[in-house]
């Protein structure tokens, strides 16, 4: 019995033991105590020297196990498998890179003359950059948090806080800010709770007219417009002014181009029952394409570039209490923000800046991942950069200035992430040292890696893969192999300088506007802001030029300089591809389309079709439909939004459609004639009435050769000339008699099928004497042998479009369009006859073309 007694025991602590093991692993630093324990033991395989034989077996057999970790992950998908998977990649990933460290330290520099110094110095210093960066990044993201929203129905509303909305504008269109506008006061929340105001920046006496036009719709819609006698400060003082005029609890911030969800409140007001919570950060997401995605036709393939930061980065910062405010879609508390100061004002980034105080003083923030807005990323490349540009010497100056790695009034955890996000943008410099490392051996002969060969590849082949395995499991969904490469490239220059010149003066330039809603009518390249990349394409072009003669004069080099040639090789594939960047595509519709699954009821007067969108505009949509619908042109659209607002629009039926997806048809609609009353609605249903934007869950994971090669076709798909849509008109089937008139001869037909927009006439001759002398639209006329319903035969001016033979029946197939500009004239009486067959006919025939 004592025996039984001391094994359960024994058993018992041994559970105690594991559970205890097992708790100290789930939580970071307990994951990081191991790390640095097994670091610790692996210091003699980081230190002990191998024969390139040796090195390049070791290096195969940890890449292998790498790769082997990462199909375990993704064929086991559970996200605590996952965990301590990453952890594992970690582990490996940091034991490849301290190797790699450790040999590139002792063995590769080249000191020998100062031109290969200087030049060897750099590079090791952008590659020292490059180690601390994913060092900070793997503890960011050693665990990614997820928020539940607080209930507050459990919470009588005399007890909910009072919220402002604010809606910081400058020179934006008033219509984009009378969207958001309409939206925030749409928001649900009670109405004595919630006051929205537009705090209007733009005093210029250029401006003028447009405040005016703000008062009327604010006046219009029921908020009120706050302005100032200054721009003192920008968006920050112009915040800062509305505090002190305002008195909600709390404070929702929207950028004027941010348009809230309904729901945005009840779902983010919940957290701030903890009284220490101070911020509440929601994501940013833009339905429009970016530069990069418009630009270089990537068509949803591949993750855009905000996807990393706010589905991995800001919920591993959430996890250390250091998500920080973004500047929009946020929710503050006054009270705490007032402690600190207000907005800060010392930076261009006021936001980061602002929550950084906010942690400094001992207050929480939240991060919550569900996106609750829809704005407008930038149109143009010189916009983006521009935006980007800003953010990085914003980001430089509370590096100068506020010295997060070293303020005590910060967690360490939280001093490290704020030192990861303000160190982020100084990559311009170091990208520029890798593209032009290679080019300076081929050209120059200058070596900045002493010894470069098959060794040096052993030591740095796995230190990469292993990095690009790690990060893997988090970032496969969110950001594909190179593309951060890419975008780094793309901004390289102006990063490089705007950060320098943060660090030497952070009073060093100002606040500038992102302009929003561009339209890009036709191709243009903006070479201006890729000048640099040019330039790095073409000397890199000339250095791959020398490699044969390279490899003929200095056959004892031959490693060095293959390694070069694939490196520069390597380098001219991103640079291309950030330079096509600049390349501006035209946009092809007037206004983005969201993808959209709502309600729809197209309706002619006389019957009426229900489908859904398949994506929708506020100048058009795609109605997906069971069966070909028997409707005119002229339509009227009703469209359901998710918590049952109503938009009803008429529409003009463009075309037909099989759809891809099912045996239906899609219905190509565009609204005319839209009243205001009729857009704000829609603009309700569009972006306000919304449960669940898009989510930005892919089921496409990160393929590092495909993606490269995506990249790599880039100017295939960015040069191609677009191509029209084919269309289809709506007809109705009509196998009647009918006369063409034209040139003084009547020919006679039968009618194959009969719209709005015009007919098809098939003739029982092989040729239409007179055609091949045609002018570009010649005018005929054209009758029905008889009116469908009415003893009276209808006649229209008409327009010969095109004349198609058929050389096996030998009969000739005319298409006939009816004018636009005659509509008023022989429209309804055409509208009748259509009508008619349609009511009588579920046929559907398509032109031939």
């Amino acid at each position: 019995m004592l025996k039984l007694r001391l094994l359960a025991a024994g058993q018992a602590g041994q559970h105690r033991l594991l559970r205890g093991l097992s708790s100290l692993l789930t939580t970071p630093w307990g994951a990081w105590l191991l790390t640095g324990v097994l670091i610790l033991i692996s210091l003699p395989l980081i230190t002990t020297p191998l024969t390139i034989l040796q090195q390049g077996i070791t290096a195969v057999i940890i890449i292998l196990v790498g790769w082997l970790t990462v199909r375990l992950e993704q064929s086991i998908n559970r996200p605590a498998l996952s965990q301590t998977l990453h952890l594992l990649l970690v582990w490996f990933s940091l034991l490849a890179t301290l190797r790699y460290l450790y040999y590139r330290t002792s063995y590769t520099l080249n000191l020998d003359g100062w031109a290969n110094g200087v030049f060897s110095l750099l590079l090791y210093g952008a590659e020292l950059y490059a180690i601390a960066t994913l060092l900070l990044t793997y503890f960011q993201k050693v665990r990614l948090r997820t928020r539940q929203p607080v209930d507050l129905s459990q919470i009588p509303n005399d007890r909910w806080p009072t919220v402002d909305i604010y809606i910081p504008t400058y020179n934006e269109d008033v219509a984009i800010v009378r969207k958001t506008a309409l939206a925030a006061l749409a928001v649900a929340y009670p109405s004595a709770k919630k006051h929205v105001y537009v705090l209007d920046d733009g005093r210029a006496e250029k401006y003028r007219d447009r405040r005016r036009q703000l008062r009327q719709m604010c006046q219009t819609l029921g908020c009120e417009l706050l302005t100032r006698d200054n721009n003192d400060h920008a968006k920050a003082g112009n915040i800062n002014t509305a505090l002190q005029r305002t008195e909600g609890e709390l404070v929702l911030i929207l950028d004027c181009d941010h348009i809230p969800v309904r729901s945005f409140l009840e779902e983010t007001v919940g957290f701030f029952q903890d009284p220490q919570v101070a911020l509440v950060q929601t994501p940013h997401w833009f339905y429009n394409p970016d530069p990069f995605e418009r630009n270089l036709v990537t068509r949803g393939r591949v993750p855009v570039g905000n996807e990393l930061f706010y589905k991995v980065v800001q919920r591993g910062n959430d996890y250390w209490n250091a998500g920080f405010f973004c500047g929009s879609a946020a929710v503050i508390r006054r009270q705490h923000l007032m402690a600190v100061g207000g907005i800060a004002t010392e930076t261009v980034t006021e936001d980061c800046h602002t929550s950084l105080r906010l942690h400094a003083a001992g207050y929480r923030s939240v991060y919550y991942d569900k996106i609750l807005i829809a704005g407008l990323a930038p149109e143009t490349f010189a916009s983006y950069v521009g935006q980007q540009v800003r953010w990085a010497r914003g980001m430089a100056q509370i590096l100068r200035l506020e010295k997060p790695l070293f303020n005590r009034r910060l967690s360490l955890p939280q001093r490290i992430c704020y030192f990861s996000a303000t160190s982020h943008f100084f990559f311009g410099f170091p990208r520029l040292i890798y593209a032009i490392a290679p080019v300076l051996f081929l050209l120059l002969h200058l070596n900045p890696i002493r010894g470069i060969g098959i060794e040096t590849v052993a030591y740095a082949l796995p230190h990469i893969v292993l990095a690009m395995q790690a990060n893997f499991i988090s970032y496969k969904k969110v950001r594909f192999s190179f593309w951060n490469e890419l975008l780094e490239y793309a901004l390289s220059i102006q990063a490089g300088v705007v950060t320098l010149l943060a660090l030497v003066n952070p009073k060093l330039g100002q606040f500038n506007v992102t302009d929003k809603g561009t339209t890009i009518s036709h191709r243009r390249f903006d070479v201006a802001s890729v000048r640099h990349l040019l330039g790095l394409i073409g000397v890199s072009l000339v250095a791959l030029s020398t490699l044969p003669a390279w490899l003929l004069l200095r056959p004892g080099e031959t490693e060095a300089i293959i390694i070069n040639g694939v490196w520069c090789g390597f380098n001219l594939i991103l640079l291309s591809g950030a330079a096509l960047v600049a390349f501006e595509q035209p946009q092809q519709r007037r206004a983005h389309r969201l993808r959209h699954q709502l309600l729809a009821v197209l309706c002619d007067g006389h019957q009426a079709c229900q489908g859904t969108t398949v994506d929708i505009s506020e100048l058009g949509a795609k109605v997906q439909l069971a069966e070909h619908p028997t409707l005119l042109d002229d339509v009227t659209l009703e469209v359901l939004g998710d918590y049952g607002q109503r938009a009803v629009v008429q529409g003009k039926i463009l075309r037909t459609e099989p759809s891809p997806q099912s045996d239906g048809f899609i219905a190509v609609v565009a609204f005319v004639d839209l009243t205001q009353t009729q857009t704000d609605a829609l603009t309700l249903v569009l972006y306000s009435d919304v449960h669940t934007w898009y989510d930005q869950t892919r089921t496409a994971s990160d393929r590092p050769l495909k993606s490269l090669w995506f990249i790599a076709t880039s100017p295939q798909r960015a040069l191609q000339a677009r191509r029209a849509a084919t269309r289809e008109r709506l007809r109705q089937s009509y196998p009647q008699v009918g006369y063409l008139f034209w040139q003084g001869h009547y020919y006679r037909g039968r009618v194959s099928n009969l719209g709005m927009d015009g007919l098809q006439l098939v003739l029982g001759r092989t040729a239409l004497p007179g055609w091949a002398n045609r002018s570009a639209l010649p005018i005929g006329g054209f009758a029905l042998e008889r009116d469908p319903g009415t003893d009276a035969p209808p006649r229209w001016v008409v327009c010969i479009r095109a004349v198609m033979p058929d050389a096996v029946s030998g009969t000739l197939t005319v298409e006939l369009t009816f004018p636009p500009q005659l509509q008023p004239l022989q429209g309804q009486r055409l509208a009748q006859s259509v009508n008619f067959i349609a009511q009588g006919s579920r046929s559907y025939s398509r032109p031939s073309r």
